[in-house]
């Protein structure tokens, strides 16, 4: 079963997440490490989104997740998928070539392609590199912040 975790949702495309998911490792079968990651709240939110929208914003808690589980010495915060370039959606899948992760104030270039269910509520693949650092004068034209 695929792995779900939230990130940020609704006004100001935002939310910061963090724990809060035990009854949905009983129900989902997420791994208890990834799944701590997973707020209840926020995967209710992406139901009242539009498709598009809801693809991406699940696709960016996907990343979320998946950096924090893989302990890289990651504390991700936000992602933003179209921070350098325009995401490319092809179905049911987003490809983030442009992206960008913030993880301990800092922000970092992000490149991934996430495969969902028709719905945009379980992730069914997920690829993921993280690059460089993004200096901080390049974080106003991204429309990244502090």
């Amino acid at each position: 079963m695929p792995r779900l975790a939230l990130q940020h949702a609704v006004s100001d495309r935002w939310l910061k997440v963090r724990p809060v998911a035990v009854a949905l490792v009983a129900i989902l079968g997420a791994p208890p490490a990834l799944a701590a990651t997973v707020d209840a709240s926020a995967l209710a939110g992406l139901k009242n989104l539009d498709l598009g929208t809801r693809l991406e914003q699940r696709c960016d808690i996907e990343a979320m997740a998946r950096i924090d589980h893989d302990k890289k010495g990651y504390a991700p915060e936000r992602v933003v998928a179209a921070a350098t370039a325009d995401t490319k959606v092809d179905g049911d899948s987003l490809q983030g070539r442009g992206a960008a992760v913030r993880s301990k104030g800092k922000w970092y270039s992000l490149t991934f392609v996430c495969k969902t269910s028709a719905d945009h509520m379980q992730v069914l693949s997920f690829d993921y590199q993280i690059g460089d650092l993004i200096p901080k004068e390049k974080w106003e034209e991204y429309n990244l912040f502090d």
